[in-house]
């Protein structure tokens, strides 16, 4: 691919709430903003209110340079946030709150323009807990090119997922991405049999996934395609903050992918952006310039 790929985030954009600061969170922004970075045309898809929270977003996404012409605007429900705590390692844990902008995702005539010439999408299972965002979503799935990635990050959040939702959600994905606390609940889900390695290979048949990404923290990373598999260790190092750690690594996927690097070489690439990630305060720290300038990539599109 020559030209910059154009991707997009779809689903919750929020206020991460923090005992002692507010920070701008949810995956669409936060993998928007890390593809970007890492050369493509990016966009989040959302939906914020016209409350004083609202006007913050655009404000903040004006200011990293992530272009919010495809965020939706309500003055019906608030902006959504979320309370967040952090454990002594830097894990966060998430009180998320209910009926809010997100939850209303129009599939807007524009919309559908954008999904028709996306080539990769990044979508979960929370933002799909309402009727509304949950039919957009898939119907910018469906409007979407046949051969483009069309990336799952499970992202089990509270009790907004159920069996039959990963499942359909499966159905139209090609990527899957799932953490080691995730897979125990698709196991259970799809009685996959054996253990881990050959839970990912189970999944990524009977889904015919074109790539299964499981992630282990620290730990490292396990990418499972049709023709290979690839085993990451981790490159370890103290968490600052992990919060958007995952949104970056899939990002790092999703370009790597894109711009056909092997699984070794896309698999490394991820677990060094997520890494730093970690070691920042914030989801959507500036990403040093060793990995900006990787010859997996090109360089980042100028607005």
């Amino acid at each position: 691919m020559l030209r910059p790929a154009t991707v997009a985030g779809i689903g919750e954009l929020l206020w991460d709430i923090f005992p002692h600061h507010q920070q701008l969170g949810g995956a669409p922004a936060n993998f928007a903003w890390h593809c970007w970075q890492l050369g493509a045309e990016a966009y989040p898809v959302s939906c914020v209110g016209t409350d004083s929270l609202g006007r913050r977003a655009r404000s903040r996404l004006a200011e990293m340079g992530v272009d919010d012409r495809y965020v939706f605007t309500t003055d019906v429900l608030p902006t959504g946030s979320v309370e967040v705590s952090l454990s002594a390692a830097g894990k966060p844990s998430y009180e998320i709150k209910a009926d809010v902008a997100w939850d209303q995702l129009p599939l807007a005539d524009e919309l559908k323009t954008l999904a028709r010439r996306l080539d990769a999408i990044c979508f979960g299972s929370l933002a799909q807990r309402s009727v509304p965002t949950r039919e957009t979503i898939r119907a910018v799935l469906r409007e979407m090119p046949a051969d483009a990635l069309k990336v799952f990050d499970v992202n089990l959040r509270q009790s907004f997922h159920s069996r039959a939702l990963i499942e359909e959600s499966l159905e139209l994905a090609s990527v899957l991405k799932l953490s080691d606390e995730e897979l125990p609940v698709l196991a259970a889900h799809f009685a996959l049999p054996g253990a881990e390695a050959a839970q990912l290979v189970s999944l990524r048949e009977r889904f015919d996934l074109r790539l299964v990404v499981y992630t282990r923290g620290a730990e490292g990373s396990r990418l499972v395609g049709a023709d290979g598999t690839s085993d990451f260790p981790g490159l370890g190092g103290l968490a600052v903050d992990s919060v958007g750690a995952g949104d970056s690594f899939t990002a790092a996927i999703c370009m790597g992918i894109l711009r056909g690097g092997s699984l070794e070489r896309v698999n490394r690439f991820a677990n060094e952006v997520a890494a730093y990630v970690c070691s920042q305060r914030g989801a959507t720290p500036v990403l040093p310039a060793h990995l900006l300038k990787s010859q997996l990539l090109p360089s980042p599109p100028k607005r």
